[in-house]
């Protein structure tokens, strides 16, 4: 994502050049051979997910849309490349007319994947989807392992709010990124601000330990936040000491204080006391939020806790131990000499493909339960009378067709809140297996039909 992100209305940044250095030089030297025009299939997908996990989401397609869109070597490109004799001057004049002009299919923002799913699908001639790999796996592999584990986390919270506040430990773009995945993943709302302007994710957040320690006492600080915010704000309570911070809290705000936060200790214990005391003191609508370098495992444990919101930071960020979903960009089918498509694969150990273009189900039982990814490789494979269809049209001839955020008021919110949606009722029709959060494998498997016509 560029680092100097232009207000609504301006020419966006090219994203041309945040690519790998030899996928111009691929380029220029299928150029040379003549190649460069073949009709080829790129595929995104992961070998596998990481250990232990039971199914991957997808997030990250919007934003990867709207990069494609801004794939363009304009002058200040063009004359960077030339200085640094990047590539030869054939190769120039071919990117300074780049415009993609394939077709993209995919899975829709939201749905979950398992190993082998074609996620997503670039159909173009070689030259044009070549330079695509880099700027795509960029995006997903990001996107979709912040989302990955925010849906454990979410899934753990059960009907309980998460806020993702972990823009401090992560790079400073990288955190509006995953806020959106957060966002499609269930959480409820996010500190960063400017995923909240670019992406219109809810933002919300109050004060932290700093806010007390500048004042000469917590009550000082609590009065002058509460005047600011109003009895409804979320009073930060273990600076000091928390029992008495609690007591000063529901002092200085009266018994309809909208919530506590702790950021410290045995958070299952102190929440069980601090809930004894608010009810005590008749707070007994005061909420009880909790931070503290959570994760899903944590979250689980406070299941029973008089918890009612988690805030979570570093673990969501850096994806609880997977910062990147594993996703690979291969050539698996490409134009032979007749004309016709030949399927290809890598066959090197431990870095297999499967060739050909592929179509993709969810197999499901009566009861809509998924019980399989079934991977058609050359056509679409035939639906049993209970399977769902997985892919979707993103780009058509160079044209994005997928939802458009610019169609419509409030529109990136509007896209966001449909793949919250899709997630929500993605997960829900996986196995009870998909939710443990156990080690095992994947819930549901992969099965490959070759449907060649």
């Amino acid at each position: 994502m560029p680092t100097d992100v232009p207000d609504e209305g301006a020419v966006a940044a090219s994203t041309a050049l945040l690519t790998d250095h030899y996928e111009l030089t691929m380029l220029e030297a299928a150029l040379r051979s003549g190649r460069a025009s073949r009709r080829c299939v790129f595929e995104v997908f992961a070998r596998s997910l990481p250990s232990g996990r039971r199914y991957g989401v997808v997030a990250g397609t919007g934003r990867l849309l709207e990069a494609l869109r801004d794939f363009r070597f304009g002058d200040a490109e063009i004359a960077d490349l030339a200085n640094r004799t990047i590539v030869d001057d054939a190769t120039l004049s071919f990117l300074a007319d780049y415009r993609f002009d394939g077709e993209v299919s995919g899975y829709a923002e939201g749905e979950c994947y398992f190993p082998g799913s074609p996620v997503l699908v670039v159909e173009s001639d070689f030259a044009h989807g070549v330079l695509l790999e880099t700027l795509v796996l960029s995006i997903l592999n990001h996107d979709c392992a912040v989302a990955s584990a925010a849906s454990r986390m979410t899934g753990a919270a059960g009907t309980r709010p998460c806020i993702e506040m972990g823009s401090r430990r992560t790079h400073e773009w990288a955190g509006v990124a995953a806020a959106r995945a957060a966002y499609v993943a269930g959480f409820a709302t996010t500190s960063n601000l400017e995923a909240g302007r670019r992406w219109q994710v809810p933002t919300t957040g109050t004060s932290a330990h700093a806010f007390t320690l500048l004042h000469d006492d917590e009550k000082e600080a609590f009065a002058a936040q509460v005047d600011s915010l109003g009895v409804g704000t979320t009073l930060l309570v273990d600076t000091y000491d928390v029992r008495t911070a609690v007591r000063t809290a529901v002092e200085v705000a009266g018994p309809s204080l909208g919530a506590v936060r702790l950021d410290s200790g045995d958070l299952v214990e102190l929440a069980a006391e601090v809930r004894a005391q608010l009810d005590g003191l008749g707070a007994t609508g005061t909420k009880i939020v909790v931070t503290s370098d959570l994760d899903e495992y944590a979250i689980a444990a406070l299941a029973a806790a008089p918890v009612d919101g988690y805030g979570v930071g570093t673990s969501l960020v850096t994806g609880s131990g997977a910062p990147t979903a594993g996703m690979v960009y291969k050539l698996v089918a490409r134009e032979g000499d007749d004309g016709s498509m030949v399927s290809v694969a890598k066959v090197s150990k431990d870095k297999r493909s499967v060739g050909g273009r592929k179509w993709a189900l969810r197999r499901r039982n009566g009861n809509g339960t998924a019980e399989a990814e079934v991977i058609g490789i050359g056509a679409l494979p035939e639906d049993d009378g209970d399977d769902r269809p997985l892919l979707v049209d993103l780009v058509r001839d160079g044209e994005i067709v997928g939802a458009s955020p610019d169609a419509v008021p409030d529109g990136h919110r509007r896209v966001l809140d449909a793949a919250r949606a899709r997630h929500e009722a993605s997960v829900a029709e996986l196995p009870r297996s998909a939710h443990q959060l156990s080690r095992g494998e994947p819930a549901i498997p992969t099965v490959y039909v070759d449907t060649t016509p």
